[in-house]
């Protein structure tokens, strides 16, 4: 959805995010949704002023979020409150799963299929009766070195799922789902939350009021829902919410993921992440069957539903990528793509620092010795490459941790004991160079440079661009194979100025995609082919410069006052500009609206087409009727039918049961974070069995129970200071409102302990110990989870020793650990200590 559709909500929960502090703009439309009368919850460990300003406030203690939304499915169900007509049409809630499934409730916290030793699961338990379901998805490899030949995807295609309409069969989703969470009743989320009963019933029964045919809800989180051990599952127990609900796909309805960064989209489309190629394709593995082009499409395109397409969407980046050298002869030059051979995200990136496998790193964007999780060990392991390339626009902690870092402070080491060669490169600033924006509502929004940027300061598009001509140049005369993909490399780019600065519309133009023989820009991707005739950056971006001179993002057209509130004029969403997602569940099963109040899509039967307020995402021209012929063995979107609106599945339904795809079950289930105070009362297994951890000296976790570290402690942002905080710790505007770091205690902990409101207090866990002052108050409360009093306590982790304000790095406190899918850190669930005074001189900083 849309941020601005979210004024057309009637129930808006806002969890696992402060919204109205670090989505301040965003947030405007949640105030006109409550303006024209619609519910505002607020569920979080602190009552911030997205609180304040909520109808409803819902205390919960860190890490207990699947518990609470567990509670809410269950609350539904069994009240008999969920859409009726929407799920039983548009998600598998009927599909019956293979005999062999067994659920956490029937075998002490885990799935069917759980190997002890690997510490993985098998999915074979967990498909469709008779199906192998596909994942369709990058990510949905249960470890890095197993094969992925692990089913036949064509089976699919043979058939619809197995069913039950009537929900009778004990293994069909709905039977499944009752039984998984019926005990996560509202006595035992109180009592795994500290969330009142009765506050917990009220949040639960303003989301089923606010559902159905004429009401729609919406859910918005942030890194408070990420940054767990079990971050994918939450946001999954959101979307079994809604769509039990309904509220997918329809105005006001749908998951809101705040993005952090005004382009963290973008960074992730065209991605940043080691596991990704552009627009969302699998990065090749060295140890699944992706030895040729033929083979890697072979097991990872589904047989039905558009990923059917895939093989388009590869062959077309590959000719943009190598342009003449890629030929249907050479795998369209397939073979020069990188292999992964095992998960090369930030954490073990950082482990292989310290344990001197890696040589060198570059920095852009990004502070870690701020921003990432156990930051002694993370300079510890800096210290130990050979080079280290640093791009900002001010000095950073990272760029200079060789000469003010912590352990230079401390004594453990000395700046000539430190090898690592570190280039310190200016960067220009976002008024400083043209580019793309792509925000949390997928929208791409162009900006132009207003000003040059000082002295030797470039843009990361000048210096990516410019590293790679070196690179060819230097590259231009070898022989060597393994050199090939340098020299088959596009990269001729118009320049421009005297600081011959690549034509940015130039890189989008190849993005968007041309025709090959003629270059011709390409205006949609359902144009791109497999023969090499097309060539794309990234697919899902396709259209948003379809002709030459007309670059979309670059549009300014809102839509007035009447309506019809899509603003199809502004700016480019992928793909094809629609701005909801899956929208052909907006209307019913017959291609009607499900209510006036609420339509966006609908089928027009006078043009035989989708029609409506939005681009439709679904096949203009397939009837609401159209079904299948199974005896054909359909292939892609043939095999879905009319009334199938989730087109990016390979059966077209909302997935309230995942059949493949995750590493750590079908259905989210509530563990305790990695480090936790209390013992999990939901089940007998503690936390996570999947979750990624890497104990080693330096990175050791607090004991569970350990009466060392009995408070939860928790991070966050604040509105000031912008994430790893140089951008903003460095502006004496913004330094004054938020000049030195904090620790908040609530009163009770405070006068247990003896600290006084701007005392000086000592943090600690196994990684380490800060001192910060602390800020009693009454926004953190103590809660009683299982019988005993629980206390929490919260700081931001925005500062650093750089800039104008200036404090503790909170994330010293925390442990390198990853989420089972996506390898994401915790950063708001752990354990720490705390007391009054201060570190012992010649140990502080």
């Amino acid at each position: 959805m849309a941020l601005w559709d979210l004024a057309n909500s009637d129930c808006i929960l806002v969890m696992g995010s402060n919204m109205a502090e670090n989505h301040p703009v965003g947030f405007r439309f949640v105030v006109e949704a409550q303006r024209r009368g619609a519910t505002v919850i607020h569920v979080d460990p602190r009552f911030t002023r997205t609180s304040a300003l909520a109808d409803l406030y819902a205390p919960i203690r860190a890490g207990s979020d699947i518990a609470f939304l567990g509670g809410i499915i269950r609350h539904i169900l069994e009240n008999d409150l969920w859409f009726r007509d929407f799920a039983l049409a548009y998600t598998n809630i009927a599909h019956i799963i293979a005999d062999g499934y067994a659920g956490p409730d029937e075998a002490d916290g885990l799935f069917s299929g759980f190997d002890r030793e690997s510490g993985s699961y098998s999915h074979d338990t967990w498909q469709y009766a008779g199906k192998t379901v596909p994942s369709p998805v990058s990510e949905h490899r249960v470890k890095m070195q197993e094969s992925s030949k692990d089913g036949d995807f064509e089976s699919m295609s043979e058939g619809p799922p197995p069913t039950d309409p009537t929900l009778q069969h004990p293994n069909c989703v709905y039977q499944i789902l009752r039984r998984h969470y019926a005990r996560y009743t509202p006595e035992m989320v109180e009592r795994v939350t500290g969330c009142p009963r009765e506050t917990f019933l009220k949040v639960a029964d303003a989301l089923a009021r606010n559902s159905g045919r004429e009401r729609t809800g919406a859910i918005c989180y942030a890194v408070g829902w990420t940054h767990h051990s079990v971050g994918v599952q939450i946001i999954r127990a959101a979307s079994i919410v809604q769509g039990l609900l309904g509220n997918v796909g329809r105005p006001g309805g749908g998951i809101m993921a705040l993005r952090g960064h005004v382009s963290i989209q973008g960074s992730t489309d065209i991605p940043t992440l080691y596991n990704m190629l552009p627009t969302y394709l699998p990065q090749p593995n060295v140890f699944h069957d992706h030895a040729t082009l033929a083979d890697y499409l072979n097991v990872e395109t589904p047989a039905t539903g558009w990923w059917a397409n895939m093989p388009k969407y590869v062959v077309s980046l590959l000719k943009a990528w190598y342009g003449e050298a890629a030929t249907a002869a050479n795998d369209w030059c397939y073979p020069f793509l990188p292999k992964l051979t095992g998960d090369l995200s930030q954490e073990p990136m950082t482990l292989a620092m310290a344990s001197g496998v890696m040589r060198g790193q570059f920095v852009l964007g990004q502070n870690p010795l701020v921003g990432a999780v156990n930051a002694d060990f993370v300079e510890r392991g800096l210290g130990k490459l050979e080079w280290l390339v640093v791009r900002d626009f001010a000095m950073t902690e990272t760029a200079n941790f060789w000469q003010k870092g912590r352990l230079i402070a401390r004594g453990e080491l000395r700046p000539e004991e430190i090898e690592t060669e570190v280039f310190f490169l200016p960067a220009a600033m976002p008024g400083e160079k043209d580019g793309s924006v792509t925000n949390t509502s997928r929208l791409v929004q162009w900006h132009d440079k207003v000003c040059e940027a000082p002295g030797d300061s470039r843009s990361d598009l000048w210096f990516i661009y410019h590293l790679g001509k070196r690179l060819k140049q230097l590259y231009a005369d070898s022989a060597e194979t393994r050199d090939g993909p340098i020299q088959a490399l596009t990269w001729d780019y118009p320049e421009h100025g005297a600081q011959r600065e690549p034509e940015a519309e130039a890189v989008l133009r190849e993005i968007n995609g041309y025709r090959v023989a003629t270059g011709e820009q390409v205006p949609s991707y359902k144009e791109l082919k497999d023969d090499g005739s097309t060539a794309c950056g990234g697919w899902m971006y396709c259209g948003i410069y379809p002709k030459a001179g007309h670059n979309v993002a670059r549009s300014r057209v809102p839509d007035g006052p009447d309506g019809p509130g899509s603003h199809l004029g502004w700016a480019f969403a992928w793909p094809s500009n629609r701005r909801t997602l899956y929208n052909r569940a907006s209307a019913d099963p017959e291609g009607r609206p499900w209510s006036q109040a609420k339509r966006m899509i609908w089928w027009d039967e006078a043009s035989e087409r989708w029609t409506g307020l939005d681009v439709p995402d679904f096949v203009e021209t397939k009837r609401p009727d159209y079904r299948p012929d199974w005896s054909q063995r359909p292939h892609g979107m043939d095999a879905l039918g009319g009334d199938d609106p989730f087109i990016m599945e390979a059966d077209g339904k909302s997935q309230l049961f995942v059949p493949s795809g995750l590493k750590d079950g079908p259905l989210p289930t509530h563990y305790e974070p990695i480090e936790s105070p209390v013992d999990n009362p939901l089940y007998r297994r503690q936390i996570n069995p999947t979750a990624q951890i890497w104990e080693q000296d330096g990175n050791r976790l607090n004991p569970h129970g350990d009466p060392r570290f009995p408070y939860v402690f928790t991070t966050y942002r604040l509105t000031e200071l912008h994430c790893g905080g140089v951008p903003t710790r460095v502006m004496p505007h913004t330094a004054e409102l938020q000049p030195e770091a904090f620790v908040e205690v609530s009163p009770e902990l405070a006068e247990e302990l003896g600290i006084r409101h701007l005392g000086w207090t000592v943090l600690s866990s196994l990684r380490g110990e800060i001192e910060v002052k602390a800020m009693v108050t009454e926004r953190l409360r103590p809660l009683r989870i299982d019988g005993r009093i629980v206390h929490q306590v919260g700081m931001p982790w925005v500062f650093g020793r750089e800039g104008y304000a200036r404090g503790a790095v909170a994330n010293v406190l925390l442990a390198i650990t990853g989420d089972a899918n996506t390898s994401i850190h915790t950063t708001k669930a752990v354990t720490c200590g705390l007391r009054p005074g201060r570190i012992a001189t010649g140990a502080r900083r």
